[in-house]
């Protein structure tokens, strides 16, 4: 009886760590640059009660084994790093990373943090730094694509 409660809260934890991951997706769902997480469980040992092919107590054999498992644990998060949906917000400091990468900003501590989040602005300086005040890091490179006119890269990089 205590092992069938043992895998019964397993489980049970197992699928509140799942509730839990799925609440703070949904809770970031309309967070800039969020990447969402997935969480990853693995069984616990099982143990055989009864070995397939086995003579049972009708004179027949048992045709499958029977096998009695210890319940599941947390492995691990994921991150799920999938590309979101492009949107045109009109601003011409707004930019995007259209696949891998992510912006490198300078933190208050001079050490360099990375966002996917694209909304700029300019500082009283003249430089591009975030809606929180840090500096997008000045060694930072942007690549023109077709679809921009010409203006919209290289007045931003005129600031570096």
């Amino acid at each position: 009886m205590m092992r069938a409660l043992y895998t019964a809260a397993t489980g049970m934890a197992a699928q509140q760590r799942n509730i839990d991951t799925t609440a703070n997706n949904l809770a970031n769902v309309n967070t800039t640059g969020y990447k969402k997480s997935k969480v990853h469980f693995q069984d616990l040992l099982y143990h055989n009660e009864r070995t397939a092919g086995v003579p049972s107590s009708v004179s027949t054999q048992v045709p499958v084994g029977l096998h009695v498992g210890h319940g599941v644990k947390f492995i691990g998060t994921e991150k799920i790093h999938t590309q979101g949906n492009l949107e045109n917000t009109g601003n011409d400091l707004d930019l995007s990373i259209d696949g891998h990468g992510f912006f490198q900003i300078l933190q208050p501590n001079g050490i360099v943090g990375y966002s996917r989040d694209g909304h700029f602005n300019i500082d009283g300086m003249g430089r591009l730094v975030t809606n929180d005040g840090m500096l997008l890091d000045p060694k930072s490179t942007f690549h023109r694509t077709p679809e921009k006119s010409k203006s919209d890269l290289t007045e931003l990089l005129r600031y570096f």
